[in-house]
């Protein structure tokens, strides 16, 4: 697999836009109050260009399999921000590319200044929770920040 990581550019908008909401239809998730009716989905070009955020795309011979990125969520502590819009295609997890996207956004908010990544979820994801376990993140027990996904029931933080 001769994978590339890249930050995102304006013409992978409608192809992420699709993976992720694919993996929400997929796990059977919410739909209202995630990414899935997020307007921000079809546009994340633009709202990676916020300062202090940063998207990463995994890409093989031209293709998007999916990213990961790092956002700073309003209303979250002081050196925090949010791990968001990690999705896969089907086809491109099991593979050891989550990891490989999540290290590249843990390094990301490193040099960003951050301190601490907080992340919202949903138990039927039961595989990306374990790499997120595996990751260093530990459960929480109620939600952080203003993110707007107010179905999301799986919160998440991981010291940098």
């Amino acid at each position: 697999m001769s994978v590339i990581f890249r930050t995102i550019r304006p013409g992978d908008e409608k192809t992420l836009a699709s993976i992720i909401r694919t993996a929400i239809e997929e796990f059977d998730v919410p739909r209202e109050g995630t990414a899935y009716t997020d307007p921000t989905t079809d546009n994340l070009y633009t709202y990676f260009q916020t300062r202090g955020s940063l998207y990463w795309v995994a890409e093989e011979n031209g293709q998007l399999l999916g990213g990961c990125g790092v956002y700073p969520t309003q209303g979250l502590p002081a050196g925090c921000a949010e791990l968001v819009r990690f999705f896969l295609a089907a086809a491109a997890r099991g593979k050891g590319l989550g990891f490989q996207l999540m290290e590249k956004t843990f390094q990301a908010a490193r040099e960003l200044g951050y301190r601490q990544l907080y992340l919202e979820s949903f138990p039927q994801m039961e595989k990306a929770i374990s790499l997120y376990e595996q990751a260093g993140f530990r459960h929480l027990r109620e939600s952080w920040g203003n993110s707007g996904h107010y179905a999301c029931n799986v919160w998440m933080v991981k010291d940098l």
